[in-house]
């Protein structure tokens, strides 16, 4: 059974409603990372959430990318018994 993965990405709305509830230390880091980075403060709180669930991931995409990758390996290895 094949499972249509939808890639979405945080809009703006999200964000603002976000950092209204953050403290002020960790704002002024998201937007100084957002800034050093040259994106959007969206595309650097979505790396931050990213990179915590898959160490080698910049995006969302990242993520499922490798989730994908994982369990299309547990399915093509023989398992070992």
């Amino acid at each position: 059974m094949n499972h249509t993965l939808n890639i979405q990405h945080l809009p703006p709305e999200a964000i603002h409603s976000l950092m209204t509830h953050l403290p002020d230390y960790v704002k002024i880091a998201l937007m100084e990372k957002a800034t050093q980075l040259e994106c959007s403060l969206e595309s650097a709180i979505e790396m931050a959430i990213a990179s915590f669930l898959d160490s080698e991931a910049f995006s969302f995409e990242d993520c499922l990318l490798s989730q994908r990758l994982q369990e299309s390996e547990l399915v093509e290895s023989p398992q070992r018994k």
